[in-house]
């Protein structure tokens, strides 16, 4: 019985480490079409001035455009890679392009960031 219950609390933790691991991409309708939403529903933003992978959002732009945040041992699958931060944190990118929600989102579809900035933040699509 004892190894019984030890076997199971291994799998279940098996389980819970690469579910938190994998970030998955879910897909809503907004008012401006289809967009990548967070696992509550927000939007999520892609910014013109990242390249090669690399946020070039950090300090107060990260404060207004919170990063989509990976665990320590996220592993990329498909077209989810992570990118890694100034601050050495990890964060998801789609295609390479990091991913980040915005301060005034107050509520699932908002849209509120895409085309801010002369245009530099966009909506993530699929």
């Amino acid at each position: 019985m004892t190894k019984s219950f030890a076997a199971l609390a291994a799998l279940t933790l098996m389980l819970a480490s690469s579910a938190a691991s994998a970030q998955m991409l879910k897909t809503a309708d907004t008012a401006k079409g289809k967009t990548f939403v967070d696992a509550k529903g927000m939007t999520l933003y892609t910014f013109d001035k990242d390249a090669g992978g690399k946020s070039m959002c950090n300090g107060p732009c990260a404060e207004n455009w919170p990063p989509l945040f990976a665990v320590d041992d996220a592993k990329p699958s498909a077209d989810m890679t992570i990118a890694v931060r100034d601050d050495g944190k990890k964060m998801w990118a789609y295609k390479g392009k990091p991913l980040y929600t915005f301060k005034k989102d107050t509520a699932a579809g908002d849209t509120n960031g895409d085309g801010f900035l002369n245009g530099a933040w966009h909506m993530a699509k699929p």
